[in-house]
């Protein structure tokens, strides 16, 4: 049992100093996002994720631009929809 809670610890501590990295490789990625290896490959060869190349070969990402990326598409929430379709009603009158 306190294997188990020192092992809970340590991932913690690991996502943590992952977290606080600028560049992150391919493995700390998945763990970052959370994302499968699978369909972040997919995303990186469609060109629908940023990453580096340096070497041709390993494949690098700037934590910055992957916040931003994640980020992207937002929804809106039921309040700014009511606030806007009450803006437009007000702006049409």
């Amino acid at each position: 049992m306190e294997t188990n809670r020192i092992e809970q610890k340590l991932e913690r501590i690991e996502k943590l100093l992952i977290s606080q990295k600028t560049v992150l490789n391919f493995e700390e990625l998945v763990e970052y996002t959370g994302l499968s290896q699978s369909y972040l490959y997919k995303l990186t060869s469609k060109g629908d994720i940023p990453f580096y190349r340096p070497n041709g070969k390993q494949l690098y990402f700037n934590k910055e631009e992957i916040d931003r990326w994640l980020l992207r598409n937002r929804s809106q929430t039921n309040e700014e929809r009511d606030s806007e379709v009450t803006t437009n009603l007000i702006l049409k009158k």
